[in-house]
């Protein structure tokens, strides 16, 4: 896929310069030319340094170096769902993010309360690898990336991270000047503890009827236990109105899961299933219930952190526009409760912190906030 990159801004610095040795054999044929299109700030010329990852330590440092003129951070803590003996020796740690498009944040999305300094690519890429940085999932699913082959892409396989993504067909990054390509999900896992059994680049249907939505779907198996776990990454139809769409798109995403389940199960023990996305949903709508009553007996992990246990966060999203202020719950982490167990969840920020201009800002990259789940297999432990 071509893409066109549009000018980073800003400064260069040293952070990252010590990738460009594994970016070699990273990057995909169509970018691999002397110029590559990557980011000059993460992907300097090196000739003659080793091949060998970098520190993930030392690139978040790196990382905070480079933002410490910017208002704190949203220091958020895990809530843990298990004690000390019954805790896993190593979780399975997830993050679904819609990390907002570069393309989007400066164009469509009209963020009126948010200074345009904040929005810059030049400083939201540091926050964005960032947060990524200071949770080290073993398993990444982003929504709204459109900067997947010249920063995400080398920078996180850089870091030991094997990678599938699919931009939307028609995506609105196209509408606007200087875009970089188009955005659309990504899926990103660490092959030191993962081997890729499957993936399908998914275009969701609607009545039999290709839409603009897209989604990832992998198959895992763990190095050490052996056991295998389908993820799924989507970004469902966005704007009231679509309700009905969304529910369409949703069907389709779970027989695509259903399907991709099926073949891999040849043991007796069943494959569980972990489903990230923005589905742009409240817990009220039709998508979200055909989820929740799925044959495939999905539950959300979030809800785990109400007093009863069966109630969503009260936002996973908080903006202001021309129209007005939306606080929201749109972005959900599905799981199969037979087989998973939910070992800890990130808590939401509170509504001080975050601030009265809401999402994004200067101390947070994207107007969703990044969902972190630790989970692992009931049966066995790793």
């Amino acid at each position: 896929m071509e893409t066109m990159v549009c000018p980073m801004g800003g400064s260069s610095t040293r952070l990252y310069s010590d990738l460009t040795p594994t970016l070699s054999s990273s990057v995909p044929p169509s970018l691999h030319t002397e110029d590559s299109n990557l980011d000059p700030d993460f992907c300097q010329e090196q000739k003659g340094s080793p091949l060998c990852p970098p520190d993930p330590v030392e690139l978040l440092r790196q990382c905070e170096e480079a933002l410490r003129d910017r208002a704190p951070r949203l220091h958020r803590k895990f809530t843990q769902l298990t004690d000390g003996d019954s805790a896993p020796r190593r979780p399975i740690r997830v993050m679904q993010w819609n990390i907002l498009a570069q393309a989007l944040g400066e164009g469509l999305d009209n963020f009126v309360q948010c200074p345009p300094e904040a929005l810059s690519w030049s400083r939201r890429k540091y926050l964005i690898l960032e947060e990524i940085l200071s949770y080290r999932p073993d398993i990444v699913c982003l929504q709204e990336v459109d900067h997947y082959y010249d920063t995400l892409q080398p920078v996180l396989a850089g870091l030991g991270y094997s990678s599938s993504f699919c931009p939307k067909p028609w995506s609105p990054c196209l509408d606007v000047e200087g875009n970089n390509g188009p955005d659309g999900c990504a899926l990103f896992y660490d092959q030191t503890r993962y081997e890729l059994l499957d993936t399908s680049n998914i275009r969701l249907c609607a009545m039999r009827i290709p839409t603009n939505q897209v989604a990832v779907v992998t198959m895992l198996r763990c190095r050490t236990s052996g056991r295998c776990v389908c993820v799924g990454v989507t970004h469902l139809k966005a704007r009231s109105g679509w309700e009905w769409l969304r529910s369409a798109q949703g069907s389709d995403l779970l027989r695509h899961l259903q399907t991709l389940v099926q073949k891999q199960d040849s043991s007796s023990r069943d494959v569980p299933l972990l489903v990230c996305g923005d589905f742009n949903a409240v817990p009220s709508e039709e998508v979200y219930r055909r989820f929740s009553t799925s044959p495939l007996s999905l539950d959300s992990a979030y809800k785990k952190l109400s007093e009863d246990g069966l109630t969503e966060p009260e936002f996973t999203s908080w903006k202001i526009r021309p129209t007005g202020e939306c606080c929201t719950t749109l972005d959900y982490i599905w799981y199969s409760p037979g087989a998973l167990r939910v070992d800890a969840v990130l808590n939401m920020p509170t509504e001080e912190q975050i601030g009265p201009n809401r999402l994004p800002s200067f101390s947070y990259p994207s107007d969703h906030l990044s969902l972190v789940c630790d989970f692992s297999f009931k049966e066995e432990e790793e």
